[in-house]
């Protein structure tokens, strides 16, 4: 009794030391593991043979600038294991730190978010924004391999992605996750490889419903988005990647091609509502013809009375206008190299909307100014401004329009000297 009683706690003892001692040991690799940057890889499950994967492609809606061009998921569905996951690369923190500067610049971090298809039906249904699912022929290997690099990617490590318009987004993505994991199976339309229109003019087909929209960025945008884009590159749009997927083959062991889409399906069809359209009057074309012509009947009114009658008026209305030209200049310019958008160089509408303008006129209108130096700076900008008139890309008459509005001043400034116009004045009177 003495000896066992004597044992057991040597016994335990014993046992004490060697787990502390395996505590120790794994205490100190974790530490090891944490100093080299090494974390565990994602370990997904693997899926069941009735496990399938689509691709979810949502309409486009109106309820902001984000949701025009639509959206696409990929969805892994397995009902043995009870997985049932949409994958999204289209999430940002609107909390983030210097949201809108970051957003500008391009440099906010998008991520790739997971959730079920059932968590965000209600909201595209509310919307009136079309779901459609597309089943796709992935054989088993290819469903685990892409369900393998798609939980991989959804780590905390590994979730976020540096957001390009029209090359890296959240269409190409699921794109690229799919091709990747088809590998040379894969094979995609002849069409993928010919050309189609620009990056702007698919742009602009999907904000035709918001002028004012439409006109921003295509004076943001320069000739990047010029480019005639192919099959392949015409997919950073949802419905492109949806039509393109409908045609693609895939080339079986014994080669033989079958599609890749074995099974389309609408799970929620947009109701073709009447649209509400902003009233003529609010239109961006309107809105700067009926500025145009204030500009242009303002001037001639000037001419004819002289310098006292509309010189004062005329000063503060070019500085105005030239003013608010140079501060637009000086947005386009930090887009063009403050920013990492990669479509915003090369913009040609800093023609017209030149950054020197601010504080350029100021200087050029100073009534220390000798009128040599005033006439040589609107000669300057009228040739610009003529010049530009050769690269408006905008769709619609607005672009054209301010250009016209600025001419008109910059004409009179530049070819009628304040002498002058007196002098007519005079003649006039008599």
């Amino acid at each position: 009794m003495i000896i066992t009683n004597n044992a057991i706690p040597i016994m335990t003892t014993t046992r004490s030391r060697t787990t502390n001692r395996v505590r120790y040991v794994l205490f100190a690799l974790s530490l090891v593991l944490a100093t080299v940057g090494i974390r565990p890889k994602a370990q997904a499950q693997t899926l069941s043979p009735s496990a399938r994967v689509s691709l979810i492609t949502y309409g486009p809606g109106q309820d902001d600038i984000s949701s025009v061009f639509g959206h696409t998921e990929i969805r892994v569905y397995d009902p043995m294991l009870g997985i049932d996951r949409d994958y999204s690369y289209g999430g940002f923190d609107y909390n983030a730190d210097n949201f809108v500067i970051k957003f500008l610049r391009g440099t906010l971090p998008y991520h790739l978010s997971s959730h079920t298809l059932s968590q965000v039906v209600w909201y595209y249904q509310q919307n009136n924004r079309s779901i459609r699912e597309q089943e796709l022929n992935l054989s088993a290997p290819q469903r685990q391999r892409l369900f393998t690099a798609l939980e991989t990617n959804l780590l905390p490590q590994n979730r976020e992605y540096r957001y390009k318009f029209y090359y890296d987004n959240c269409a190409t993505r699921p794109r690229d996750m799919i091709a990747n994991a088809m590998g040379d199976s894969l094979v995609w339309a002849p069409t993928v490889k010919q050309p189609t229109k620009s990056y702007r003019a698919w742009m602009n087909d999907y904000l035709t419903p918001k002028p004012w929209e439409r006109l921003g960025m295509n004076l943001a945008i320069g000739r990047p988005s010029d480019k005639v884009t192919t099959g392949w590159e015409a997919m950073y749009l949802p419905n492109n990647v949806f039509a393109e997927l409908a045609k693609a083959q895939v080339r079986m062991p014994n080669g033989q091609l079958v599609p890749l889409v074995t099974q389309t399906q609408t799970l929620f069809a947009g109701q073709p509502l009447f649209k509400p359209t902003l009233p003529i009057v609010l239109y961006p074309d309107f809105v700067f013809l009926i500025v145009l012509i204030v500009v242009a009947l303002f001037t001639w009114r000037h001419w004819n009375t002289g310098v006292r009658a509309g010189e004062r008026t005329g000063l503060w209305l070019d500085r105005l206008l030239f003013g608010i030209a140079g501060g637009w200049g000086w947005f386009l310019f930090l887009l063009w190299f403050a920013t990492d958008h990669g479509v915003t160089t090369w913009n040609p509408t800093l023609l017209w909307l030149m950054p020197l303008h601010l504080p350029g006129i100021f200087w050029a209108t100073s009534a220390k100014r000798h009128p040599f130096q005033t006439g040589t700076y609107f000669r300057i900008t009228a040739a610009l401004l003529v010049l530009s008139f050769f690269f408006l890309n905008a769709p619609g008459f607005a672009d054209t329009l301010l250009v016209g509005t600025l001419l008109v001043r910059a004409l009179f400034r530049s070819w009628v000297r304040t002498g002058n116009v007196s002098h007519r004045a005079d003649v006039v009177r008599v």
